[in-house]
């Protein structure tokens, strides 16, 4: 009985909220209510003009109005101090399991300074909530923490930004969806085991006619393609040319074919499912580290052997998506 109402109620929030990136606080998205000390205060002015009755009182019907209007100007600043306040989200930089996710923050004021502007995660504690200041037709920036305990590719939290600026009788808030995820990787284990030996390539023939030839050195230089770690290049080549040649050359440090690093989940039977992606992330990142080039077989998928951020990249969100089979 009650699921339509709430499934109509949430597809009515959903509307009034749509994800993105940016938030500018208007009327329609901005609400307020009395704090608990607002709600004394409004006890506390009712007990006033009861004894200003009861004892015809002149100076306290005096006072009593003017705490009343006192109360209303204080309602009405601290909705402004909201109303055409600007943000937005920089993508939030991927992370391990276990860590936390730093969300950069801009607040965009066009107009008078805003003071005391709170924003927390909605299922955060209040006492976790970050406070900023932003100048008259200025920027301010904050930063959120989120702890990430699960891998995974997330969408952020539904954000909510307050204040209870200047007496705290009242409290303004907003409520904002942000569009961008993060990807969250297995944590790596510690310390990591060493690296497999090589697999082999899967067609020898095929591994005989791209070995080496007698004489020829395993590394070869080319030029700089992005996606290259900056270890490969070789900056002293780069200084001897001097500024009039601008391509910088990269040591392309191939291994045999015949012993190339695959990385399987094979190699971590006797392990729990998370403690396998634990080591392969460990032994990804202590390939990239030493700018060996290695593949990834995982499944029924499998990224072939490479090196570079790109790659690592790609083998660290293959592993953060990785579902169990039974």
């Amino acid at each position: 009985m009650l699921s339509k109402p709430r499934q109509r109620f949430q597809a009515w929030w959903s509307l009034r909220h749509p994800p993105s990136d940016t938030h500018l606080m208007v009327q329609r998205n901005i609400y307020i209510l009395p704090s608990r000390p607002g709600l004394f205060f409004c006890a506390t002015l009712l007990v006033l003009l009861l004894a200003s009755i009861n004892e015809q009182l002149s100076l306290g019907y005096l006072l009593t109005f003017l705490l009343t209007g006192a109360g209303f100007v204080s309602m009405h600043v601290t909705h402004a101090n909201l109303r055409g306040l600007s943000l937005d989200l920089r993508a939030p930089a991927p992370v391990f399991a276990g860590e936390e996710a730093g969300l950069q923050i801009r607040l965009h004021n066009p107009a008078a300074a805003r003071y005391g502007i709170g924003l927390r995660a909605a299922e955060q504690r209040a006492e976790q909530r970050a406070w900023t200041d932003v100048p008259a037709q200025g920027h301010s920036q904050l930063q959120l923490r989120l702890a990430m305990p699960r891998r995974g590719l997330h969408a952020l939290p539904t954000l909510r930004i307050e204040t209870r600026f200047p007496f705290g009788l009242f409290g303004a808030w907003s409520v904002w969806r942000p569009a961008c995820q993060v990807w969250v990787y297995p944590a790596p284990e510690q310390p990591c085991p060493p690296l497999p030996a090589g697999s082999g390539a899967a067609d020898p023939q095929r591994a005989v006619q791209l070995a080496p030839l007698p004489g020829q050195d395993l590394d070869e230089v080319r030029g700089y393609r992005r996606g290259d770690s900056p270890r490969q290049i070789l900056w002293k080549k780069a200084a001897q040319a001097g500024d009039g040649d601008a391509q910088l050359w990269v040591r392309d440090t191939r291994s045999p074919r015949g012993h190339e690093l695959w990385l399987e989940l094979g190699q971590t039977q006797g392990l729990a499912w998370e403690a396998r992606l634990s080591r392969l992330c460990a032994w990804v990142l202590r390939a990239d580290a030493q700018a060996l080039p290695y593949g990834l077989r995982l499944g029924g998928q499998s990224l072939g052997p490479d090196a570079g951020p790109a790659h690592r990249q790609a083998c660290l969100e293959l592993l953060a998506r990785a579902q169990e089979r039974a």
